[in-house]
């Protein structure tokens, strides 16, 4: 039946979107794909411009599409077979020391291991990383500045990559001059610079609850006590908590990160403001974690904290670890008023980045290549985040939830009550598949039953091994 075709039963533009719906589900159009134009469905079907927009707009309140502004519309990474999402967090309100490091050094272990279809690290695809062009930046730096390459390059770090973090940043509504950034050896130097610049042995964090191993290990590393905020999978940490805890406990920082590894949530521009006015009014510094902001699958990059900042209280950490070249391992930070603590503590830490590293960022940034990519991969891993979610809704347990992240190549997966990640993981090695169970990252070593799988790379070497970890997590 075509849409000029009535019924009588349906309107011309639900019988145009049950025929969309059924390309989609038949898998002519997948996850993340464009749909084709309002004027080109207007003119293959003979209808009105009005009737496609209606048909649009019955499938994306259904959830099955998306508009993005400039772009068209596109098929939601969540079209079918796709598990709830999990609930709100709720972590114990009590700051306590933390002890994963064991547990965590084994997982990441096992993440080297060739033999195992890894699911397990944080890892873009490396098959995407415009490797070759970066190759021949790089060949042509050592050539023509060889001198420069060679020699140190100590804090703050290298002008022409804080130029390019600068301008990339006003996107992110941040006003910064490059003599305000200090460049690191990735992220998670940076996060550590900030932890030591603000905090104390003894002194409590508040952190989003599920949170990135590294974010805790560094907490243990440096004898500070963590406490754990309820986290919407969506929209982060509830704020209404926040100002209980901020009343009944001495806290010296806050961190949240944009995109969180591993749940994938990230606040919303008025929940970020309010965070920063929240935290000003009492003098605690927020350290943001924005290592996966460039990945975000909408069209627009989301606001920093930071851009809220007005007394320097707001650390802004980040890298191109996540989206460029992870061994470079090139990061930065912004740390406001705390610019000559980090400076410092760099200098004494680790001297200073590899110098050719990040000459070649700074060039690749500053060519225009950068964007042209990110739109790349920023489809593909929405498409395969949706994939993922798919294929654990149709091999996992029922009862199993899985988050629906709007940015990043994570999903953190909550298996039915009783089932446990730990026992999973052993047996899932034995298989040949490695993942990260859930209690790695908490410092409560909760998440029991949850654990975080890659979906960077989609094969059908991923999806058979997902097949296989369903049928071990169904026993």
């Amino acid at each position: 039946m075509t849409a000029t075709q009535t019924t009588g039963a349906e309107r011309l533009y639900e019988q145009l979107a049950q025929q969309i719906l059924r390309l989609i589900e038949d898998g002519t159009y997948r996850p993340g794909d464009r749909l084709p134009s309002v004027r080109h469905l207007s003119r293959q079907h003979g209808v009105s411009l009005t009737t496609v927009l209606e048909a649009y707009g019955l499938l994306e309140s259904e959830g099955r599409i998306e508009a993005r502004p400039q772009s068209g519309y596109f098929v939601s990474a969540y079209v079918s077979g796709r598990p709830a999402e999990p609930e709100v967090s709720t972590p114990p309100l009590d700051p306590r020391g933390v002890s994963i490091g064991e547990l965590s050094m084994r997982v990441l272990r096992d993440t080297q291991d060739p033999a195992l279809v890894q699911l397990g690290a944080a890892m873009p695809n490396l098959a995407l990383l415009p490797a070759e062009r970066l190759n021949r930046l790089q060949h042509g730096l050592a050539r023509d500045v060889p001198p420069r390459t060679f020699a140190y390059d100590p804090p703050p770090g290298c002008k022409e990559l804080r130029v390019q973090v600068a301008r990339r940043l006003l996107d992110a509504g941040c006003e910064l001059k490059p003599d305000e950034i200090v460049t690191t050896t990735g992220c998670q130097e940076a996060l550590v610079l900030c932890l030591r610049a603000v905090c104390r042995p003894g002194d409590t964090v508040v952190i989003e609850s599920p949170i990135y191993y590294g974010v805790l290990q560094a907490i243990e590393a440096l004898g500070l006590r963590a406490l754990e905020m309820p986290t919407h999978p969506r929209t982060g940490m509830s704020l209404e908590t926040l100002r209980y805890v901020l009343e009944h406990h001495p806290v010296r920082a806050c961190l949240i990160s944009n995109f969180n590894n591993p749940l994938g949530s990230c606040m919303p521009d008025e929940a970020r403001r309010e965070l920063v006015e929240l935290l000003e009014a009492r003098e605690i510094p927020l350290i943001e974690d924005d290592i996966y902001s460039d990945l975000h699958h909408g069209p627009l990059r989301p606001r920093a904290a930071k851009a809220w900042d007005r007394k320097g209280l707001v650390l802004l950490c980040s890298s191109v670890s996540k989206t460029l070249a992870p061994g470079y391992r090139v990061g930065w930070v912004a740390p406001g008023r705390f610019f000559r603590e980090v400076e410092h503590l760099k200098l004494f830490n680790t001297f200073s980045t590899a110098t050719l590293p990040q000459l070649t960022v700074a060039e690749f940034l500053g060519s225009g290549g950068y964007d042209r990519y990110l739109r790349r991969v920023r489809r593909i891993y929405a498409q395969q985040v949706g994939l993922m979610a798919q294929a654990v809704g149709e091999h996992f347990p029922a009862g199993t939830r899985v988050t629906a992240p709007d940015g990043g190549f994570l999903v953190w997966v909550e298996l039915p009550s009783g089932s446990e990640a730990l026992p999973l993981y052993q047996r899932a090695l034995q298989a040949g598949v490695t993942f990260a169970p859930g209690p790695i990252f908490s410092p409560s070593v909760g998440y029991r039953n949850f654990l975080r799988l890659n979906a960077a790379v989609w094969s059908e070497a991923v999806e058979q091994a997902i097949r296989r970890l369903g049928e071990l997590a169904r026993g």
